[in-house]
């Protein structure tokens, strides 16, 4: 029975968690170069039950054989293993802004993709696919989130004025100011670590590749555009929904199992 208890729970666990994830995908839906995540639920291991016993055989002095028989396999639970995100290329929305720029993958190695080189907080180097730029006060290019954004040899960007051009090669000009955006390639995206706000990490905390000198990596930027987000919104919708489902299912089998115990604590073993 307890095991029952332990099972049902860790299915409503794992929905509960399914369910915050689709959330947040739901709610950065408009955010510029955002990634759905996408869950996989597994199952813990199975238990093989076996019910242990004597065979007794009626000899003159008697004898019990110890024996044991195979009742079956029990499954002991799921859980959500983890979050990876999808790095499926996202529409491109026009803006008009010229501080804004989109990357556009073209032809990528399987599960590569390309991102936007910045300075994290702590001068860390981090990536993103949210090409929402903006000038701050001292000049320097920056996210919206006020990381500055790099060139190809690691350094921030600083210019002059917030009018500058980028062509398709990542070539930024600005009066007399000549820069490439740096952008970097991950070769296996789905290893790198999501930090939130759009931002990524490698494992081992080293820079990805340079993206303009690796063959078979085909991109542009397009300035004056931004990514939208791949979420799906109908789909999102509906896996919600599933999930909610599925979480009710599990809750009606926990107060079927609750009633049982109330029952057996309070009628079993009576006396008349």
């Amino acid at each position: 029975m307890f095991k029952g208890f332990y099972t049902v729970a860790s299915g409503m666990l794992a929905q509960q968690r399914r369910t915050e994830m689709l959330t947040n995908n739901m709610a950065n839906a408009n955010t510029p170069g955002f990634k759905a995540d996408q869950s996989s639920l597994r199952a813990f291991p199975e238990m093989l039950l076996q019910r242990f016993d004597e065979l007794s055989i009626p000899t003159e002095n008697g004898l019990n054989l110890p024996y044991n028989k195979k009742i079956g396999s029990l499954s002991t639970g799921v859980y959500m293993q983890e979050a990876i995100p999808a790095f499926m290329q996202g529409d491109l929305k026009e803006t008009g802004l010229g501080t804004d720029v989109a990357l556009l993958d073209v032809s990528m190695p399987e599960n590569g993709s390309v991102f936007f080189t910045v300075a994290g907080p702590n001068g860390e180097t981090q990536y993103t696919r949210n090409g929402n730029f903006t000038v701050d006060g001292n000049g320097f290019l920056t996210t919206a989130s006020g990381l500055r954004v790099m060139n190809t040899t690691g350094n921030p960007i600083q210019l002059t004025s917030d009018q500058f051009t980028i062509n398709e090669n990542g070539v930024l000009t600005s009066d007399g100011v000549t820069a490439r955006l740096g952008i970097g390639l991950a070769a296996d995206a789905n290893r790198l670590i999501k930090l939130g706000d759009g931002l990524y990490r490698t494992e081992d905390g080293n820079a990805l590749a340079n993206a303009y000198n690796v063959n078979g990596a085909e991109f542009k930027l397009q300035q004056g555009f931004l990514e939208r987000s791949n979420v799906d919104a109908s789909r999102t919708m509906t896996d919600m929904m599933t999930a909610y489902r599925a979480f009710e299912a599990n809750q009606k089998v926990l107060q079927a199992y609750d009633r049982s115990m109330e029952k057996a604590a309070n009628e079993v073993g009576r006396i008349g």
